[in-house]
């Protein structure tokens, strides 16, 4: 993994690998969009969605030649975050260590800013 950057969305090897097998799974796409909406039982939560056309207004971080796009609203409540990906038991999906949270849901898939 590369060096942290607080000011920034830092990714595990293995969430980038995760990524780069769904891409290829999936067949086609330019890369991966990640951000935060408002919903869930605590305010707001992460999601997930191919990308097939750039949008100028994303930041695109790339690494091992994988492209994730964020749009800069979702990049403020994740900087700083951890974006890796977990097996623990039947368990398994990519998972967010977010210091900008201040309480997460029960079930894990919303948060409190």
């Amino acid at each position: 993994m590369e060096t942290f950057k607080p000011t920034e969305l830092n990714f595990s090897d293995k969430a980038i690998e995760h990524f780069q097998n769904t891409l290829s799974r999936r067949g086609n796409g330019i890369g991966i969009k990640i951000g935060v909406k408002k919903a869930g039982c605590s305010g707001y939560e992460y999601f997930f969605d191919f990308v097939d056309d750039i949008d100028n207004k994303d930041k695109i971080f790339e690494r091992n030649g994988c492209k994730i796009f964020v749009d800069e609203e979702s990049l403020s409540f994740l900087k700083g975050s951890l974006v890796d990906y977990s097996e623990e038991g039947l368990n398994k999906g990519i998972r967010f260590e977010n210091p900008n949270a201040k309480a997460v849901c029960g079930c894990g898939e919303s948060f409190t800013i």
